[in-house]
């Protein structure tokens, strides 16, 4: 389930890929295979567990933090990083 939320990059993303329509697919493929590719290879695994269970399974920070018995800061701290990573890595991606 995919949750999207004012401001996140990944729902830019999103957002781009609607309203660009179907000429952009190649573009598309090239930046999800490469998100992929950075998400395995460049965050750190906790980095990489936070983006997965706040974009892919849609959780909140709060619910993050109390899953994993960290603070909710440390949640938001992690998940921005991660965010910063994937968005420096993802700009050479075009």
């Amino acid at each position: 389930m995919e949750v999207l939320r004012n401001n996140d990059f990944t729902g830019g993303l999103a957002a781009w890929a609607r309203d660009s329509g179907g000429g952009n697919d190649e573009q598309l493929a090239r930046v999800l295979r490469n998100m992929r590719r950075i998400r395995d290879a460049e965050l750190t695994e906790k980095q990489e567990e936070i983006l997965h269970l706040y974009y892919d399974l849609g959780m909140s920070v709060p619910v993050i933090a109390r899953e994993k018995g960290l603070h909710k800061s440390s949640v938001s701290r992690t998940l921005a990083r991660g965010k910063e990573r994937l968005k420096r890595y993802l700009q050479y991606s075009w």
